[in-house]
């Protein structure tokens, strides 16, 4: 499956009321990531000893939420996943090349 036709099919299930594009999966997209980093949160304070058989398993659910939302995003805004890893990598691999992945700023 490439990215596009993930961001296809998550335009069938992206069921909200117009008037809130950008505003409801942004949203969303913020809850699902902290919910993720709630699970993550309580491995770390709970420890390996009360960690659930399925945590690999909830975080996943989790993260494919998160990818929903991204999906909506884009979306809404008219911009595809695909162009969004893209554009990612290629910023990653010019912080690599330049030795500026470590730091701050948006354009380092």
């Amino acid at each position: 499956m490439t990215l596009e036709d993930y961001q296809d099919f998550c335009k069938t299930t992206a069921i909200y009321p117009a008037n809130t594009k950008l505003m409801y999966p942004a949203l969303g997209l913020a809850g699902e990531a902290g919910e993720v980093a709630n699970k993550v949160k309580k491995l770390i304070r709970d420890g390996a000893s009360k960690r659930p058989d399925d945590w690999k398993e909830q975080i996943a659910a989790e993260l494919g939420d998160v990818l929903w939302y991204c999906s909506a995003l884009a979306t809404d805004l008219d911009i595809s996943l695909g162009r969004v890893a893209k554009d990612n990598m290629n910023k990653l691999a010019s912080r690599k090349d330049r030795g500026t992945i470590g730091g701050s700023g948006d354009k380092r």
